[in-house]
């Protein structure tokens, strides 16, 4: 069972690579298959890593946030800007269609899994990395699903240089919401002492903002989101580079110390 996150993530990264190599009806059954994966290794790893009902609490929290954020967000415009579902993705809730619930959970536990990893002891300062890492991940994804047909913008400019499907404002509602849910899964998990290790959803949160911007470049013509994956992606990376090189290695047993006699000495 403590296999489970590495085979959702090397499903999840399969996938992941053959969304640019297909089109049409074959891409929207990719497009759903990403999500479904990426949800179940987010629902199985936290269950696996902190408790099953801390599972379920996350998958629940993460649902009723994002179809209360979704379902504002189509009637008012607030916070992301004025923007439509098209019918392609399926049945809705509150006007928000199933598939999306289901990627902010994908998104949500890595990108908090993250923010735990740079910063363990802070929990104001782990909120906020949480968040931008969140609102990272939806500036590479935003334009790739714009341009699958998934949803339109009202009014796509301003946007990011070089992205000129998406509003600003779109950014500034992923950061607004992504304080408030990970405010909330930070309440839940903090202080739960992890089973099992946390590599495979930052493996999937790394291929998937990274590779996608792969695939933005170099398949998908949107080389502005892909640049900016990478731009967003550098903070985090330096970051972790810099806690690594911080880490004090630690020294092996010596034989002396591995022996409970102690010294030999000679004869």
């Amino acid at each position: 069972m403590t296999r489970a996150p590495w085979v959702l993530t090397a499903a999840l990264l399969a996938t992941a690579i053959a969304y640019p190599l297909t089109a049409g009806g074959v891409r929207d059954a990719v497009s759903w298959t990403i999500v479904l994966l990426g949800s179940a290794l987010t629902v199985v790893h936290a269950g696996l890593s902190r408790g099953w009902r801390t599972g379920l609490a996350v998958a629940a929290v993460t649902v009723a946030a994002s179809v209360l954020f979704e379902s504002v967000g189509l009637a008012t415009g607030f916070p992301y800007g004025s923007y439509t579902y098209s019918d392609a993705l399926g049945p809705t809730l509150l006007g928000v269609p199933f598939l999306v619930p289901l990627a902010w959970l994908m998104m949500v536990w890595p990108s908090w899994l993250l923010a735990r990893r740079l910063v363990p002891a802070h929990r104001g300062g782990r909120i906020v990395v949480a968040a931008y890492v969140f609102a990272a991940w939806d500036v590479v994804l935003d334009p790739q699903l714009v341009q699958a047909g998934y949803w339109t913008w009202a009014h796509p400019t301003p946007g990011l240089p070089g992205i000129d499907t998406v509003p600003l404002t779109n950014l500034g509602g992923w950061l607004l919401a992504g304080l408030v849910l990970m405010a909330l899964l930070d309440l839940l998990v903090a202080d739960r002492p992890a089973a099992l290790p946390d590599s495979a959803p930052l493996v999937a949160l790394a291929w998937m903002v990274l590779g996608g911007a792969l695939a933005h470049a170099g398949w998908l013509g949107l080389p502005g989101s892909a640049v900016w994956g990478v731009v967003l992606s550098l903070p985090v990376l330096v970051a972790l580079a810099r806690r690594r090189a911080r880490t004090p290695a630690v020294p092996a047993p010596s034989s002396d110390a591995q022996d409970p006699s102690g010294p030999r000495s000679g004869s």
